[in-house]
């Protein structure tokens, strides 16, 4: 007994001992490409091929295009980030647009929405078509003339509409989608030539008069007929939304980013940072988009957070959801391929790739800002690996002391 318990306290301890270097390793600057994206697109890519895009369409109504742009989009900034590797990439994202304009990406949405197919799929899919152009020196003509048509088109859509934020299913209207959307026009008069100046800047302004009016931020849901908020600003929205608002308007972004990490970020139980579903001083409960909350926690937020932070600057915050991610995201990396959580859920390796590989797409990087985080946020994290540690050996110290001593097992002879 005494043996098999000091195995598995060996076990654990060297567990914890991993983790631990995981965790106090520096990862990527806000600029760098973290070193394992290239393992964590291959395993990506092959769990693709055999139907996790489908999976996940089952569990929320965007699964297969998520999954798909996911892992195009991260390819396109790893080949931003390093040219050498564009070519791959180019191939890469588009293997994924060609999976997103199939009759298996457009299924799950109505053709009859302006624009067709709604301003979800309309907005992710010119992003990465705008991602495609630009990884090229020449643009392809035809992918060109998709990517103009497609502009124009979402444009048309918005200089139409009574309200800022379309529609992304029949009646449902997400300021997120519509973010995507506009960035993708902004972005595309960074590649091409200045032609929606006019559209995006009408955006704004009509944006600033349908902030939810309790935290000041984009609201996560609003009225399809006339924009205005109907549920208040959640950080499964933001987390997107601070990605790509930093393309359309990067004075507004950094207002707005503000605005999310002073009222998201958290520390529960001391432990962190994290990010709430709901602004501090907010309680609700989790859904399809969220994911279940643990003490208000969305860790898809959080997740989704890092490239944020990255877009904006914060490298400070993007540093420690990236070690938190080795901490607590069970990694295993092999010769060719790295996944989290052991593999089983890659829409969340799609997800977590995008994110550590974030980067501005059509303006420049932007200045670190000044912003802070808790300075011990690491040592709650190590006393519990600590502790852990400590709590493997208690059964096999526990063990020793009950067990006598050699000295103990002899006669004790009475002298007569």
């Amino acid at each position: 007994m005494r043996v098999v318990l000091s195995a598995c306290a060996i076990v654990v301890s060297l567990l914890c001992l991993l983790a631990s270097i995981r965790f106090l390793l520096p990862t990527a600057g806000t600029n760098e490409l973290p070193g394992a994206a290239e393992k964590q697109l291959e395993f990506v890519r092959s769990a693709l091929e055999s139907g996790p895009d489908h999976d996940a369409q089952q569990q929320f109504p965007e699964g297969y295009l998520f999954a798909n742009a996911l892992y195009g989009m991260a390819w396109v900034q790893v080949g931003l980030t390093d040219t050498a590797r564009a070519d791959a990439a180019l191939k890469e994202a588009r293997w994924a647009l060609s999976r997103i304009e199939s009759s298996d990406g457009t299924a799950p949405f109505s053709a009859g929405l302006v624009p067709e197919y709604g301003v979800f799929y309309a907005g992710w899919t010119n992003w990465l078509r705008g991602g495609i152009i630009g990884l090229q020196q020449v643009p392809d003509v035809g992918e060109a003339a998709r990517y103009e048509q497609a502009s124009a088109e979402l444009a048309a859509a918005f200089e139409s509409a009574a309200t800022p934020f379309l529609q992304a299913y029949p009646g449902q209207a997400w300021p997120v989608d519509s973010t995507v959307a506009i960035a993708s026009l902004a972005l595309h008069d960074q590649l091409v030539q200045p032609r929606f100046d006019d559209t995006i800047a009408r955006w704004l302004g009509a944006v600033r008069e349908r902030l939810d009016p309790a935290t000041g931020l984009l609201p996560h849901r609003v009225d399809p007929l006339d924009g205005q908020p109907i549920e208040g600003a959640r950080a499964t929205s933001q987390s997107v939304i601070h990605r790509f608002l930093v393309e359309i308007d990067p004075a507004f972004a950094r207002e707005q980013y503000a605005g999310f990490r002073a009222r998201f970020l958290a520390y529960p139980l001391g432990f962190g940072p994290a990010v709430r579903e709901y602004p501090h001083g907010t309680d609700g409960v989790g859904d399809v988009d969220s994911g279940p909350l643990v003490l208000g926690i969305s860790l898809s937020a959080t997740a989704v957070t890092l490239g944020a932070a990255r877009v904006n600057g914060d490298g400070d915050l993007a540093a420690a959801l990236a070690s938190e991610a080795e901490l607590l995201g069970v990694p295993l990396s092999g010769l060719d391929t790295k996944r989290y959580a052991l593999g089983l859920l890659p829409i969340g390796d799609a997800f977590l790739v995008w994110s550590a590989t974030a980067r501005p797409w059509g303006v420049a990087p932007q200045p670190e800002q000044d912003f802070d985080i808790r300075w011990w946020w690491r040592l709650p994290w190590l006393t519990t690996l600590v502790v852990v540690t400590l709590l493997a050996w208690l059964p096999v110290l526990a063990l020793r002391r009950k067990q006598p001593r050699a000295g103990d097992l002899r006669p004790n002879h009475q002298l007569l």
